[in-house]
């Protein structure tokens, strides 16, 4: 096992290096940094000044080691937009972020496994098919559809909570329901297909001829074993949450950093972009790694050493 996760991690860490790389190529080729720093209206003269203060008349292979061993130090640049230290601006909006990415994730466990419990209780029967229907719609909606739905009628119409802001729990209600809905469906087939596996098995057999039936034998026997997969997916969602809430941030406008990514990029302000991208990317790798590992601890066929 120790050798399955030690593979994973180097995996992982090639998967940032080649992140970090194409996000800083991609970002320096797309966009002339000097010309978004001066301006439009700005002179040749002033462009080239900027150039030579910013170092950014070296090649671009030389300028990526410095900016990769400036993260490597906890230097992540200074903003071109806001004129403030990108690491800054991430400490000041992560913890908006990882409130609205824990709160999806508690909307997604809420909705999906109480669905997919109730569909394997119940095969082929309309509970069956209604809780397959609602993973699909919720996997056919855009997040930003339902974001406007969710607005007008709970924040317009009926106004039980606030239309945007993140200044207390009410703020984060409508956006953790519209970034938790995109996971429900994933997660609930797969809480499905866990629990109709579990319930053929012969020890649910034994506690069926024992008198268990229903929720009780859901609870006290299969439940553990089915849900042991979907921990795992669980975590990668957490990653999939983190990285994807722009769009939600956004029609939301709460101050996170997916709406520091969005303004950044509408500022051209590479330095934060690239910085937020592969923060992202991190994270998201990050939780596939610890899936492998929650994969590797539950495989029997793995063993430690």
């Amino acid at each position: 096992m120790l050798r399955y996760i030690g593979l994973r991690a180097v995996m992982a860490l090639a998967v940032a290096f080649a992140v970090s790389l194409a996000a800083f190529f991609l970002l320096n080729i797309a966009t002339d940094p000097a010309h978004a720093i001066a301006g439009e209206d700005a002179t040749q003269e002033v462009v080239e000044a900027i150039r030579a203060r910013y170092g950014l008349d070296q090649p671009l292979p030389v300028r990526y080691f410095e900016w990769l061993g400036g993260v490597l130090r906890g230097d992540f640049g200074e903003s071109y937009y806001w004129h403030k230290p990108v690491a800054e601006l991430v400490a000041s909006r992560a913890g908006v972020t990882l409130t609205l990415a824990f709160s999806a994730l508690a909307v997604t466990i809420a909705i999906a496994i109480p669905l997919g419990a109730l569909a394997a209780l119940n095969p082929n029967s309309w509970i069956d098919r209604f809780a397959l229907g609602v993973a699909v719609s919720a996997q056919a909606v855009p997040n930003f559809w339902l974001g406007l739905i969710m607005i007008i009628i709970f924040a317009v119409t009926i106004p039980l909570f606030p239309v945007s802001g993140d200044d207390s729990w009410r703020h984060f209600v409508l956006p953790a329901i519209v970034l938790g809905a995109s996971s429900v469906p994933a997660v609930m087939r797969l809480t499905r297909t866990g629990l109709l596996d579990v319930m053929s098995a012969d020890y649910i057999r034994t506690a069926r001829s024992k008198g268990y039936r229903g929720w009780s034998l859901l609870y006290r026997h299969a439940l553990r074993n089915a849900l042991l997969p979907v921990i795992s997916v669980l975590a990668v969602q957490l990653g999939q949450k983190f990285g994807g809430s722009v769009i939600t941030e956004s029609i939301f406008a709460i101050n996170g950093l997916g709406r520091l990514a969005l303004e950044s990029i509408l500022g051209a302000d590479i330095p934060t972009v690239q910085m937020l991208i592969f923060i992202f990317a991190i994270v998201f790798v990050a939780m596939n790694l610890l899936a492998d590992i929650l994969n590797a601890a539950l495989d029997p066929r793995i063993r430690i050493g």
